[in-house]
Protein backbone atom coordinates (compact mmCIF):
# COMPACT_ATOMS: atom_id res chain seq x y z
CA UNK A 1 0.00 0.00 0.00
CA UNK A 2 1.26 3.56 -1.10
CA UNK A 3 1.81 6.16 1.71
CA UNK A 4 -1.03 7.99 0.51
CA UNK A 5 -3.38 5.50 0.53
CA UNK A 6 -2.10 4.46 3.69
CA UNK A 7 -3.32 7.94 4.97
CA UNK A 8 -6.59 7.90 3.30
CA UNK A 9 -7.43 4.61 4.84
CA UNK A 10 -6.55 5.89 8.26
CA UNK A 11 -8.44 8.96 8.09
CA UNK A 12 -11.50 7.07 6.67
CA UNK A 13 -11.21 5.37 9.65
CA UNK A 14 -11.16 8.25 12.31
CA UNK A 15 -14.28 9.83 10.14
CA UNK A 16 -15.92 6.65 10.85
CA UNK A 17 -15.03 6.96 14.45
CA UNK A 18 -16.08 10.70 14.35
CA UNK A 19 -19.59 10.46 13.75
CA UNK A 20 -20.18 6.88 15.01
CA UNK A 21 -18.52 7.49 18.31
CA UNK A 22 -21.61 10.20 19.36
CA UNK A 23 -24.05 8.06 18.19
CA UNK A 24 -22.54 5.55 20.25
CA UNK A 25 -21.52 7.02 23.72
CA UNK A 26 -21.31 10.63 23.44
CA UNK A 27 -25.04 11.76 23.36
CA UNK A 28 -25.27 15.59 23.53
CA UNK A 29 -27.66 16.60 25.94
CA UNK A 30 -29.73 19.34 25.11
CA UNK A 31 -29.06 22.89 26.94
CA UNK A 32 -31.73 25.15 28.63
CA UNK A 33 -31.55 27.35 25.77
CA UNK A 34 -31.31 24.88 23.16
CA UNK A 35 -35.26 23.81 24.65
CA UNK A 36 -36.20 27.18 25.18
CA UNK A 37 -35.11 27.99 21.31
CA UNK A 38 -37.19 25.20 20.26
CA UNK A 39 -40.26 26.02 22.45
CA UNK A 40 -40.06 29.39 21.46
CA UNK A 41 -39.14 29.89 18.05
CA UNK A 42 -42.47 29.95 16.38
CA UNK A 43 -43.02 33.06 18.40
CA UNK A 44 -40.15 35.10 18.36
CA UNK A 45 -39.67 38.55 17.60
CA UNK A 46 -36.62 39.57 15.51
CA UNK A 47 -35.36 43.02 16.81
CA UNK A 48 -33.29 42.93 13.73
CA UNK A 49 -35.97 42.21 11.14
CA UNK A 50 -37.48 44.93 12.96
CA UNK A 51 -34.62 47.57 12.79
CA UNK A 52 -34.53 46.78 8.75
CA UNK A 53 -38.23 47.55 8.39
CA UNK A 54 -38.04 50.85 10.04
CA UNK A 55 -34.69 51.47 8.34
CA UNK A 56 -36.06 50.80 5.20
CA UNK A 57 -39.64 52.60 5.67
CA UNK A 58 -40.37 55.80 4.71
CA UNK A 59 -38.68 58.52 6.48
CA UNK A 60 -40.89 61.05 7.83
CA UNK A 61 -40.97 64.52 5.76
CA UNK A 62 -38.00 66.88 7.57
CA UNK A 63 -40.74 69.59 8.20
CA UNK A 64 -42.95 67.25 10.33
CA UNK A 65 -39.74 65.70 12.44
CA UNK A 66 -40.63 68.74 15.42
CA UNK A 67 -43.80 70.30 15.83
CA UNK A 68 -42.31 73.01 17.59
CA UNK A 69 -44.70 75.95 16.64
CA UNK A 70 -47.88 73.85 18.03
CA UNK A 71 -46.14 72.52 21.27
CA UNK A 72 -47.25 75.57 23.81
CA UNK A 73 -50.65 75.63 22.97
CA UNK A 74 -52.13 73.64 19.72
CA UNK A 75 -49.97 70.90 20.20
CA UNK A 76 -51.17 69.91 23.96
CA UNK A 77 -54.94 70.44 22.61
CA UNK A 78 -53.95 67.51 19.59
CA UNK A 79 -52.32 65.10 22.70
CA UNK A 80 -55.45 65.82 25.06
CA UNK A 81 -57.47 65.11 22.07
CA UNK A 82 -56.08 62.02 21.52
CA UNK A 83 -56.40 60.31 24.74
CA UNK A 84 -59.93 62.07 25.08
CA UNK A 85 -60.68 59.32 22.29
CA UNK A 86 -58.79 56.79 23.77
CA UNK A 87 -61.16 57.05 27.06
CA UNK A 88 -63.88 57.11 24.63
CA UNK A 89 -62.92 53.99 22.11
CA UNK A 90 -62.41 52.05 26.04
CA UNK A 91 -65.80 53.18 26.71
CA UNK A 92 -67.36 52.39 23.19
CA UNK A 93 -65.84 49.23 23.48
CA UNK A 94 -66.49 47.92 26.92
CA UNK A 95 -70.27 48.72 25.95
CA UNK A 96 -70.28 46.79 22.96
CA UNK A 97 -69.17 43.61 24.31
CA UNK A 98 -71.78 44.21 27.29
CA UNK A 99 -74.31 44.12 24.12
CA UNK A 100 -72.46 41.23 22.55
CA UNK A 101 -73.19 39.10 26.16
CA UNK A 102 -76.70 40.09 26.49
CA UNK A 103 -75.72 42.36 29.44
CA UNK A 104 -76.59 45.43 28.01
CA UNK A 105 -79.54 46.01 25.07
CA UNK A 106 -78.35 47.96 22.33
CA UNK A 107 -77.80 48.14 18.71
CA UNK A 108 -74.31 45.98 18.37
CA UNK A 109 -73.65 47.22 14.85
CA UNK A 110 -73.89 50.70 15.57
CA UNK A 111 -71.94 50.40 18.45
CA UNK A 112 -69.30 48.76 16.49
CA UNK A 113 -69.45 51.04 13.85
CA UNK A 114 -68.91 54.00 16.88
CA UNK A 115 -65.89 52.14 18.35
CA UNK A 116 -64.34 52.53 14.79
CA UNK A 117 -64.58 55.90 14.09
CA UNK A 118 -62.95 56.73 17.20
CA UNK A 119 -60.51 54.60 16.45
CA UNK A 120 -59.52 56.03 12.88
CA UNK A 121 -59.50 59.68 14.19
CA UNK A 122 -57.19 58.39 16.88
CA UNK A 123 -55.13 56.46 14.64
CA UNK A 124 -54.80 60.05 12.32
CA UNK A 125 -53.42 61.59 14.77
CA UNK A 126 -50.85 59.18 16.18
CA UNK A 127 -47.60 60.19 14.52
CA UNK A 128 -48.66 64.11 15.23
CA UNK A 129 -49.36 62.99 19.08
CA UNK A 130 -45.55 61.28 19.36
CA UNK A 131 -43.68 63.99 17.71
CA UNK A 132 -45.03 66.79 20.38
CA UNK A 133 -44.71 64.43 23.25
CA UNK A 134 -41.05 63.57 22.13
CA UNK A 135 -40.23 67.82 21.65
CA UNK A 136 -42.03 68.00 25.21
CA UNK A 137 -39.98 65.86 26.90
CA UNK A 138 -37.00 66.63 25.21
CA UNK A 139 -37.62 70.16 26.51
CA UNK A 140 -37.83 69.48 29.90
CA UNK A 141 -34.74 67.19 29.45
CA UNK A 142 -32.72 69.90 28.24
CA UNK A 143 -34.00 72.32 31.27
CA UNK A 144 -32.49 69.98 33.36
CA UNK A 145 -29.32 69.88 31.83
CA UNK A 146 -29.65 66.20 30.46
CA UNK A 147 -28.49 66.29 27.14
CA UNK A 148 -26.22 63.36 26.51
CA UNK A 149 -23.98 61.06 28.40
CA UNK A 150 -20.76 62.97 27.03
CA UNK A 151 -21.91 65.84 29.00
CA UNK A 152 -19.82 65.15 32.17
CA UNK A 153 -16.63 65.39 30.04
CA UNK A 154 -17.77 67.53 27.45
CA UNK A 155 -19.85 70.71 27.75
CA UNK A 156 -21.15 70.27 24.30
CA UNK A 157 -25.31 70.79 24.96
CA UNK A 158 -26.31 69.06 22.04
CA UNK A 159 -28.59 66.27 22.52
CA UNK A 160 -28.28 62.18 22.28
CA UNK A 161 -29.63 60.01 21.55
CA UNK A 162 -32.43 61.17 19.98
CA UNK A 163 -35.57 60.82 21.71
CA UNK A 164 -37.87 58.74 19.34
CA UNK A 165 -40.72 56.29 20.08
CA UNK A 166 -43.18 54.79 18.44
CA UNK A 167 -47.10 54.55 19.88
CA UNK A 168 -47.76 51.15 19.13
CA UNK A 169 -47.94 47.37 20.97
CA UNK A 170 -44.68 46.76 22.15
CA UNK A 171 -43.42 42.98 21.87
CA UNK A 172 -44.36 40.28 24.62
CA UNK A 173 -41.50 39.12 27.09
CA UNK A 174 -40.82 35.83 28.34
CA UNK A 175 -39.64 35.84 31.94
CA UNK A 176 -37.52 32.83 33.02
CA UNK A 177 -36.50 32.23 36.67
CA UNK A 178 -35.07 28.95 38.91
CA UNK A 179 -37.70 27.86 41.50
CA UNK A 180 -35.34 27.83 44.01
CA UNK A 181 -34.49 31.58 43.89
CA UNK A 182 -35.76 34.40 42.46
CA UNK A 183 -33.66 35.31 39.33
CA UNK A 184 -34.17 36.57 35.90
CA UNK A 185 -31.84 33.94 34.05
CA UNK A 186 -33.55 34.51 30.61
CA UNK A 187 -35.68 37.04 28.84
CA UNK A 188 -36.65 36.31 25.41
CA UNK A 189 -39.22 39.00 23.31
CA UNK A 190 -41.90 37.55 21.71
CA UNK A 191 -44.00 38.69 19.11
CA UNK A 192 -47.35 40.95 19.90
CA UNK A 193 -50.30 38.56 18.81
CA UNK A 194 -50.19 36.08 21.03
CA UNK A 195 -53.20 35.60 23.12
CA UNK A 196 -53.94 34.21 26.70
CA UNK A 197 -53.97 31.17 25.80
CA UNK A 198 -50.85 30.77 23.45
CA UNK A 199 -49.07 32.48 26.61
CA UNK A 200 -50.22 29.83 28.90
CA UNK A 201 -48.94 27.24 26.49
CA UNK A 202 -45.81 28.85 26.19
CA UNK A 203 -45.46 28.86 29.53
CA UNK A 204 -46.39 25.13 30.37
CA UNK A 205 -43.66 23.80 28.08
CA UNK A 206 -40.84 25.76 29.99
CA UNK A 207 -42.07 24.77 32.96
CA UNK A 208 -41.78 21.38 31.88
CA UNK A 209 -37.96 22.59 31.90
CA UNK A 210 -37.99 22.67 35.69
CA UNK A 211 -37.87 26.21 35.80
CA UNK A 212 -40.55 29.24 36.72
CA UNK A 213 -41.77 31.03 33.72
CA UNK A 214 -44.19 33.98 33.06
CA UNK A 215 -45.16 35.51 29.48
CA UNK A 216 -46.48 39.06 30.22
CA UNK A 217 -47.01 42.16 27.84
CA UNK A 218 -44.62 45.43 28.05
CA UNK A 219 -45.48 48.73 28.20
CA UNK A 220 -42.39 49.91 26.40
CA UNK A 221 -39.26 48.69 25.18
CA UNK A 222 -36.22 50.33 24.61
CA UNK A 223 -34.38 47.76 22.78
CA UNK A 224 -35.42 48.74 19.72
CA UNK A 225 -34.58 52.51 17.96
CA UNK A 226 -36.72 54.15 17.67
CA UNK A 227 -38.61 52.63 21.17
CA UNK A 228 -41.88 51.05 21.55
CA UNK A 229 -44.53 52.92 23.60
CA UNK A 230 -48.02 51.46 24.46
CA UNK A 231 -50.45 53.92 22.54
CA UNK A 232 -53.18 52.31 24.90
CA UNK A 233 -53.09 53.82 28.07
CA UNK A 234 -53.19 57.26 30.10
CA UNK A 235 -51.02 61.07 29.24
CA UNK A 236 -48.81 60.36 32.34
CA UNK A 237 -47.99 57.04 32.23
CA UNK A 238 -47.39 57.39 28.35
CA UNK A 239 -44.71 60.48 29.14
CA UNK A 240 -43.20 58.48 31.89
CA UNK A 241 -42.97 55.44 29.69
CA UNK A 242 -41.34 57.35 26.72
CA UNK A 243 -38.93 59.06 29.02
CA UNK A 244 -37.58 56.24 30.36
CA UNK A 245 -37.44 53.84 27.54
CA UNK A 246 -35.08 56.72 26.65
CA UNK A 247 -33.10 56.98 29.65
CA UNK A 248 -32.09 52.94 29.24
CA UNK A 249 -30.57 54.12 25.83
CA UNK A 250 -28.87 57.39 27.57
CA UNK A 251 -27.62 55.06 30.20
CA UNK A 252 -26.51 52.43 27.43
CA UNK A 253 -23.18 55.02 27.29
CA UNK A 254 -22.44 55.33 30.62
CA UNK A 255 -20.86 52.46 32.78
CA UNK A 256 -23.78 51.68 34.53
CA UNK A 257 -26.19 51.21 31.42
CA UNK A 258 -23.61 49.61 30.00
CA UNK A 259 -23.24 46.52 32.40
CA UNK A 260 -26.74 46.50 32.20
CA UNK A 261 -26.60 45.63 28.29
CA UNK A 262 -23.96 43.08 29.30
CA UNK A 263 -26.49 41.39 31.38
CA UNK A 264 -29.59 42.00 28.73
CA UNK A 265 -27.91 40.07 26.45
CA UNK A 266 -26.14 37.24 28.63
CA UNK A 267 -22.41 38.45 27.88
CA UNK A 268 -22.12 39.44 31.88
CA UNK A 269 -25.27 38.05 34.09
CA UNK A 270 -25.90 41.03 36.96
CA UNK A 271 -29.45 40.91 38.46
CA UNK A 272 -28.25 43.35 40.74
CA UNK A 273 -27.34 45.61 38.12
CA UNK A 274 -30.65 45.32 35.70
CA UNK A 275 -32.28 46.06 39.52
CA UNK A 276 -30.01 50.18 39.79
CA UNK A 277 -30.39 50.19 36.24
CA UNK A 278 -34.37 49.97 36.14
CA UNK A 279 -34.61 51.30 39.72
CA UNK A 280 -32.80 54.58 38.27
CA UNK A 281 -34.81 54.90 35.06
CA UNK A 282 -38.14 54.48 36.88
CA UNK A 283 -37.35 57.31 39.32
CA UNK A 284 -36.03 60.01 36.90
CA UNK A 285 -38.49 58.90 34.49
CA UNK A 286 -41.49 59.57 37.02
CA UNK A 287 -39.83 63.63 38.14
CA UNK A 288 -39.50 64.17 34.19
CA UNK A 289 -42.98 62.75 33.81
CA UNK A 290 -44.03 65.11 36.64
CA UNK A 291 -42.11 68.18 34.76
CA UNK A 292 -43.93 67.95 31.69
CA UNK A 293 -47.16 67.73 32.81
CA UNK A 294 -46.44 70.41 34.99
CA UNK A 295 -45.15 72.34 32.26
CA UNK A 296 -48.08 71.62 29.52
CA UNK A 297 -50.71 70.01 31.09
CA UNK A 298 -51.42 71.34 34.07
CA UNK A 299 -55.30 70.88 33.97
CA UNK A 300 -54.62 67.29 33.60
CA UNK A 301 -52.87 66.60 36.85
CA UNK A 302 -55.32 65.07 39.68
CA UNK A 303 -54.53 66.06 43.13
CA UNK A 304 -52.17 63.83 45.23
CA UNK A 305 -50.73 61.89 41.84
CA UNK A 306 -52.09 59.09 39.76
CA UNK A 307 -52.08 56.00 40.36
CA UNK A 308 -52.25 55.60 44.25
CA UNK A 309 -51.62 51.96 45.50
CA UNK A 310 -53.89 52.25 48.62
CA UNK A 311 -57.39 51.99 47.83
CA UNK A 312 -60.32 51.30 50.99
CA UNK A 313 -57.26 51.15 53.34
CA UNK A 314 -55.42 48.11 51.19
CA UNK A 315 -52.02 49.12 49.91
CA UNK A 316 -51.33 47.11 47.29
CA UNK A 317 -47.12 47.67 47.44
CA UNK A 318 -46.79 46.63 51.08
CA UNK A 319 -48.54 43.58 49.93
CA UNK A 320 -46.07 42.54 47.70
CA UNK A 321 -43.15 43.84 49.67
CA UNK A 322 -44.37 41.36 52.37
CA UNK A 323 -45.31 38.40 50.06
CA UNK A 324 -41.78 39.20 48.40
CA UNK A 325 -39.84 38.95 52.04
CA UNK A 326 -41.88 35.63 52.65
CA UNK A 327 -41.03 34.30 49.55
CA UNK A 328 -37.62 35.00 49.94
CA UNK A 329 -37.49 33.41 53.13
CA UNK A 330 -39.41 30.49 52.00
CA UNK A 331 -36.88 29.78 49.27
CA UNK A 332 -33.47 30.06 51.28
CA UNK A 333 -34.91 27.12 53.26
CA UNK A 334 -35.35 24.77 50.32
CA UNK A 335 -39.18 25.46 50.99
CA UNK A 336 -40.41 25.85 47.26
CA UNK A 337 -43.34 24.09 46.84
CA UNK A 338 -44.93 26.11 50.03
CA UNK A 339 -43.67 29.11 48.98
CA UNK A 340 -45.14 28.80 45.10
CA UNK A 341 -48.51 27.60 47.18
CA UNK A 342 -48.47 30.78 49.49
CA UNK A 343 -48.05 33.20 46.19
CA UNK A 344 -51.03 31.55 44.56
CA UNK A 345 -53.15 32.14 47.32
CA UNK A 346 -51.78 35.75 47.49
CA UNK A 347 -52.73 36.11 44.25
CA UNK A 348 -56.08 34.72 44.68
CA UNK A 349 -56.26 37.16 47.11
CA UNK A 350 -55.18 39.81 44.99
CA UNK A 351 -57.43 39.40 42.33
CA UNK A 352 -60.72 39.47 44.81
CA UNK A 353 -59.04 42.82 45.24
CA UNK A 354 -59.27 43.84 42.02
CA UNK A 355 -56.04 43.35 40.75
CA UNK A 356 -55.76 41.25 37.49
CA UNK A 357 -52.53 39.09 38.42
CA UNK A 358 -53.05 36.10 36.08
CA UNK A 359 -50.07 34.42 37.31
CA UNK A 360 -47.77 34.93 40.12
CA UNK A 361 -44.39 32.81 40.83
CA UNK A 362 -40.64 33.38 41.00
CA UNK A 363 -40.32 34.87 37.46
CA UNK A 364 -43.15 37.27 38.06
CA UNK A 365 -41.03 38.55 41.23
CA UNK A 366 -37.93 38.40 38.66
CA UNK A 367 -39.10 40.51 36.34
CA UNK A 368 -41.95 43.23 38.29
CA UNK A 369 -39.36 42.81 41.14
CA UNK A 370 -36.67 44.14 39.04
CA UNK A 371 -38.34 48.00 39.91
CA UNK A 372 -37.39 48.43 43.26
CA UNK A 373 -38.66 51.60 43.49
CA UNK A 374 -42.44 50.52 42.75
CA UNK A 375 -42.23 48.33 46.19
CA UNK A 376 -40.57 50.71 48.07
Amino acid sequence: MSRRGKWIRIGAILAVLLVGVPRIGCRRTPSLDDALSSITEPYRFSILRWQLSQILGRPEPAGQREERGAVSSEGSELVVEYFSLLDQARTARWEADAIANGVHQGDLAVKLTELENLQTRRDALTDSVRRILAWQIRDVLNRQGIFNPADRFLQVGFSFPPLNFRLDRPPNVLIISPRERIESIREIMLVQDLDQEQFEDIEASVDELGVSSLVTELGGFGGTYPTFVAGDVSLPWTIATATEEWLHQYLAFAPLGFMYLLDSIGIARNYEIATINETVAGIVSGEIADLVMTAYYPQYRAPGGEGSSSAAGFDFNRTMRELRLAVDELLANGEIERAERLMEERRQFLVSKGYSIRKLNQAYFAFYGTYADDWE
